[in-house]
């Protein structure tokens, strides 16, 4: 996946590159309107994500230039807005290992439901897909903090996966996150979010 978003990137680079300076002044004033949604667009659609594409129809969503470099301040602030949650999502699934921001999300979820049957039924759907051995998004956990979890299990609450939360940021934060700053995908989206910013103040 991460070698179809770099030969997409490469290919709109080509594309570019080839045109005749005519074509290229020609085409200018379409590209500054169209830019960020046909440079994104197509990648987002190859991911098959309906809610990013929603989130694209809504001009107050777009990312700024400021945005966009607060992501690669920490991965907080990158989670901590819709796009670069949904970006990183993106990102995650290029390098096959999305169950790990798919459970954190989760994990949050779970920690501000306040009905204790919610919570019993959550925690169960949550150990069945995350935890569990040979589950189907099983993650990454030691055998003490997994055990720990299948214990709370008998009275689950809102701190039930809290460690393992906790083990999947460090994770991310460490591992994915960096890779996700140096990434051509984050190039592109910092590309695009530049020229769009010059588009609105002209």
């Amino acid at each position: 996946m991460r070698e179809e978003l770099v030969s997409v990137s490469s290919r709109s680079m080509t594309s570019t590159d080839c045109m005749k300076p005519t074509d290229l002044s020609a085409e200018k004033k379409g590209l500054k309107r169209k830019n960020w949604r046909n440079r994104i667009r197509f990648l987002l659609k190859r991911n098959s994500s309906k809610s990013i594409l929603d989130l694209m129809k809504n001009r107050s969503y777009r990312p700024t230039t400021g945005d966009v470099n607060q992501w690669a301040q920490s991965l907080d602030k990158l989670l901590s807005h819709k796009y670069g949650n949904a970006v990183f999502c993106i990102f995650l699934k290029s390098e096959f290992c999305e169950e790990n921001i798919e459970f954190w999300t989760a994990c949050e979820d779970f920690r501000t439901v306040t009905s204790y049957k919610e919570l019993a039924s959550k925690a169960n759907n949550i150990y069945e897909e995350f935890i569990k051995s040979e589950a189907p998004k099983e993650i990454n956990l030691d055998f003490h903090t997994r055990n720990a979890i299948t214990q709370s299990l008998k009275e689950p609450s809102a701190t039930s996966f809290l460690a393992a939360q906790r083990k999947v940021y460090s994770l991310m934060e460490n591992n994915s996150y960096p890779r996700f700053i140096h990434s051509d995908l984050y190039k592109e989206l910092c590309a695009a979010a530049r020229k769009e910013g010059k588009h609105i103040k002209s």
